[in-house]
This record gives C-alpha cells, sequence and structure tokens, in this order.
C-alpha cells in the first residue's frame, strides 16, 4: 500500500503498487512516483506485509527503501516512511531504524 499526502499530511489517495509473490515482488520507483505526480502529492508512505509475519527487513526490503528515498528525493517529494507489516498488529519502520 502506499499513501499520498498533502502539504499537511492528509492522506489525498492510497493506491496498490503490486501483488507480489509468497517470497517477493518488484516495485520499480516510477510505479510509485507517478500517482503522487498526478495527484500532487507533497509525501509519500509504503507499507507493505511480510506473508511470514516476521518484519524483519530484508536486504531487498532495504535497498527498496534507499532507492525510493533517492527517487523521491529527485522529484522533491518526501519518503515519510517505509513500514513492514507482520502478525499481531506488529511493524517495523525504517526510518525509525534510520534507513532512510
Amino acid at each position: 500500500m502506499w499513501a499520498y499526502l498533502n502539504v499537511r499530511n492528509d492522506v489525498i489517495a492510497v493506491n496498490t503498487i503490486a501483488v507480489g509473490s509468497l517470497t517477493a515482488t518488484v516495485v520499480h520507483p516510477r510505479e510509485v512516483f507517478k500517482p503522487a505526480l498526478l495527484c500532487n502529492a507533497a509525501s509519500v508512505i509504503v507499507a507493505h506485509n511480510h506473508p511470514s509475519g516476521n518484519t524483519t527487513p530484508s536486504p531487498e526490503d532495504t535497498m527498496a527503501a534507499k532507492k525510493l528515498k533517492n527517487a523521491a528525493e529527485i522529484l522533491d517529494i518526501r519518503l515519510l516512511d517505509f513500514i513492514i507489516i507482520g502478525d499481531n498488529d506488529e511493524y517495523v519502520s525504517l526510518m525509525d531504524r534510520g534507513v532512510i
């Protein structure tokens, strides 16, 4: 899930960009930021689940978060967070962990 926000951090749109398989999904920055540009979003929050329920960020999660952060900076759109959702209402914020 991707949430697009205005300058007051009000959610103005929510999209599902990709649906992965049991073990992987492919997310390209252009797919994340095209809707952000079309709705004039000032910022984006990216969230996805880990089907295993384990919220430990994978190396691919870390790489994707950094790639999205770089793309956001170029487009002058803030990437507010990259969140991994697991079981029992557990989640990990890659912003809180200093990854982005």
